[in-house]
Order: C-alpha cells, then structure tokens, then sequence
C-alpha cells in the first residue's frame, strides 16, 4: 500500500526529529559525564580514530556548535526521507561514513574532529545531485538554499 504525501511527509520529520534528537542527547550525556564524550571523535589515521567515523557526527563543542549543525541536518533530513526515491538509508548512511572516512584520511593529525558538518554538506552535495538529475526542482532548491545560508 502507498503511503500519501501527508502521512510520508510526517513520518519524513519524525524520522528526522529523533535523528537530530540523538545529537541532543550525546551532546547531554557529554555535559553530564565524568569524562569529555568529544575524545571519541575523529583522529586521523589513527586506529582508535577510527571509533570516530562513526561517533564524531553524534559530538559537538558546545550547544552553539550543536544548534548550528542541527537545524540545517533537520530540514535536510526531512527532504532526504520525504522522498523514498532517494533511499533515504542507504544515502544517510553512506554520507555519514564517507564523509567520516574522508575527514580520518587527510584531516589534520594535531585535533579532533567533531560535529555533524560533513554530514550537512554531503546532505546538500547528494541532494543538489539528485535534484538535478531526478528534476525535483524543489529539492534541488532547498538544497541550493541550505547551502547558501549554512555555508
């Protein structure tokens, strides 16, 4: 059975909503723990920098940093799972290692990186992509925007 655009758009910001609510909830359990939760982010060429492909996008400096990322991966997130032509999974999860993998091999060796950045511009890269060759013209500009106003 086909989903309608309503029920498909309302599940596309759930999804997102808890998605960007795991960012929120890493970045309150970093607050409260004994321990800086932003070492597990990603050190390059590094074997224990490895862990941080897949954790970095999940750390943030601080709330600013955190808000920052977060508003632009929420309306991000709600175009890539309104759309199921976009295989919203396998794209998000292919941004989120890629993008991680590409930062462990030529980021610089003297920090660690955090934050969900690289998971926005390659959100944007992805959906400008598919926007041109898909003709969503609306997806293609709210990409365009995003970026313009993110970036």
């Amino acid at each position: 059975m086909k989903r309608s655009g309503s029920d498909q758009g309302s599940q596309a910001v759930e999804i997102s909503a808890w998605l960007v609510g795991a960012l929120f909830v890493a970045e309150l359990l970093d607050y409260i723990s004994p321990i800086a939760l932003d070492q597990f982010g990603i050190v390059p060429r590094t074997v224990p920098g490895l862990l941080g492909v897949i954790l970095s996008p999940l750390l943030h400096l601080n709330t600013a940093h955190l808000l920052a990322n977060a508003v632009p991966l929420f309306v991000l997130l709600i175009l890539l799972f309104a759309d199921r032509g976009y295989h919203p999974e396998r794209t998000l999860a292919l941004v989120w290692l890629v993008s991680g993998l590409g930062t462990w091999l030529i980021g610089r060796t003297d920090t660690i990186h955090i934050g969900a950045s690289s998971i926005v511009y390659g959100l944007v890269a992805y959906l400008i992509a598919a926007g041109w060759w898909m003709r969503s013209w609306r997806s293609l500009l709210v990409a365009i925007l995003v970026l313009i106003f993110y970036g």
